[in-house]
């Protein structure tokens, strides 16, 4: 078999005529841009990813405007917690404590079957204080006095909702733009169009924490890269001696060896890809030598052993624990340091279905100081201006209680008909308040933020026309924000 044969029973019609195009398009683009220009300008090097073909190899597409934010922080709060008990203050709850909720408000809106079945919905009021603060006057519970603190730093949204009632779906909605599985992570979109700012580390990276056990799980794909190419998915970091999984060379392989054999193995990969044309391949070779640079970079990044003890005053004492949370948050700041695009935490704890009262109390004291430290700290150091730090679950929690109500005790349902979450910096409208439900927390009454609008605002932040980063895939374009989505131009500064 000839090496055409080869590349005939390999390659489509549709394929060779695209990769044709792009290697046209490459060419007349180079030859009239001074290459690099306008990616240096935005921290974006001109040769990023597979290589220096830029999209046709897996390198960075680029932004569509000049953006206000180079990187993102994202705390996931797993579990959905309670708007009810941290950020949206609802006095007529307490004053209506243990009455029906009234069907009005209900409206028939879905029920999760774990209170569907209940012949009561008694309102529970939060049994904790809020007090107002920062120059705005917002609402902040006793629970979160650090969160209280950066008032005037963050923008509270206390009309986000969405359309998933159980958390796999909305978990996966709030990465993915799509309750289906199988679509690329919010952190991949984002290595996909900006690239990496790092040679050294992956451009996405996860750390996961919990404060408690038996909260529903989180599953890789969260962080996946869907039909991305595979560079872009997120690489997770462990606590523990081996950060990265399978990255150190077994005992008795030298590095000038590990060298000699990836040299090897990228020589046969281009001969594969020279038949072929897998763009794959191309993600492959970048992931191998991304691999080999991160033996001596993620160990310097994990060290926490140069950090002052200021630093870990700041952040809490729990900081000097590897995997909690506020260890993640400040290994979240050491990797913002070192230009890394895209920082997800996750940290599961929040689903209180009973016992509130005293588990979120738990999940606020590990979670509360920490994340206003993040803000102090990048805020200090002068990378705020430039990093979206994002801080919020899937949805909230019914203001009526899932199952007996008691004078001390309470839980809370699933409500994806409004919740609250903040964000800071990357041009972010700082020391406000955006939206609002009705007295019961139950529905939102003003400014209403869909889940892919909040994508969009986030996307248009990074320099992002949302309709226009798209991805093919099986004859159809996609994008984070699906078919939907408005621009939040209310809470840009």
């Amino acid at each position: 078999m000839s090496e055409f044969d080869d590349i005939k029973f390999h390659c489509s019609r549709r394929h060779f005529l695209s990769r044709a195009s792009l290697g046209i398009g490459t060419a007349a683009l180079a030859s009239i841009l001074a290459p690099g220009t306008v990616l240096d300008a935005l921290g974006m090097p001109a040769t990023t990813g597979a290589g220096a073909l830029g999209m046709a190899s897996g390198g960075p597409v680029g932004p569509h405007f000049l953006p206000k934010a180079k990187r993102v922080i994202y705390l996931f709060q797993s579990g959905g917690p309670s708007h009810l008990e941290l950020l949206d203050y609802k006095p007529t709850l307490q004053e209506l404590n243990g009455q029906e909720l009234p069907d009005s408000v209900r409206g028939g809106q879905r029920l999760t079957g774990m209170s569907a079945n209940q012949k009561s919905l008694p309102m529970a009021g939060s049994q904790f204080k809020f007090s107002q603060h920062g120059k705005g006057g917002g609402w902040f519970s006793d629970l979160i006095p650090h969160t209280a603190s950066i008032a005037d730093d963050i923008c509270v949204i206390r009309s986000i909702h969405t359309e998933a009632i159980n958390h796999d779906p909305a978990i996966t909605f709030f990465q993915t733009g799509s309750q289906q599985t199988g679509r690329p992570s919010f952190g991949s979109w984002m290595s996909y169009g900006l690239g990496s700012m790092n040679e050294n580390l992956p451009t996405f990276t996860v750390l996961l924490s919990r404060s408690r056990n038996g909260d529903q799980p989180l599953y890789s794909r969260l962080w996946g890269n869907g039909f991305l190419p595979s560079l872009h998915q997120g690489v997770q970091f462990r606590s523990g001696v081996d950060p990265v999984l399978y990255l150190n060379d077994p005992d008795g392989l030298s590095r000038e060896s590990r060298r000699q054999m990836l040299d090897a193995l990228k020589e046969m990969h281009l001969e594969e890809h020279k038949k072929v044309m897998d763009p794959e391949i191309d993600s492959r070779i970048a992931q191998y030598e991304m691999a080999y640079r991160m033996q001596t970079s993620v160990p310097g990044a994990m060290d926490l052993s140069d950090e002052p003890d200021e630093v870990f005053e700041l952040y809490g004492e729990d900081a000097r624990i590897p995997g909690t949370y506020a260890a993640n948050c400040l290994l979240a700041r050491r990797l913002a340091e070192r230009d890394v695009r895209f920082i997800q935490l996750y940290h599961q704890g929040w689903d209180q279905h009973g016992n509130l009262p005293n588990d979120i109390s738990i999940m606020a004291k590990d979670t509360d100081q920490p994340s206003a430290a993040l803000i102090k700290d990048l805020k200090r150091r002068g990378l705020l201006d430039d990093t979206l730090v994002v801080w919020g679950g899937e949805f909230g929690r019914t203001s009526y209680s899932q199952g007996k109500l008691s004078a001390t005790n309470y839980g809370r349902d699933h409500h994806p008909r409004c919740f609250s979450i903040w964000v800071a910096g990357g041009g972010i409208k700082a020391g406000t308040v955006y939206g609002e439900t009705d007295e019961f927390g139950y529905n939102i009454v003003r400014n209403p933020v869909h889940v892919h609008d909040f994508q969009a605002t986030l996307l248009h932040l990074l320099g992002f026309d949302h309709e226009r980063l798209t991805f093919q895939s099986q004859g159809r374009r996609y994008r984070l924000t699906d078919v939907a989505g408005n621009v939040i131009k209310q809470i840009i500064a």
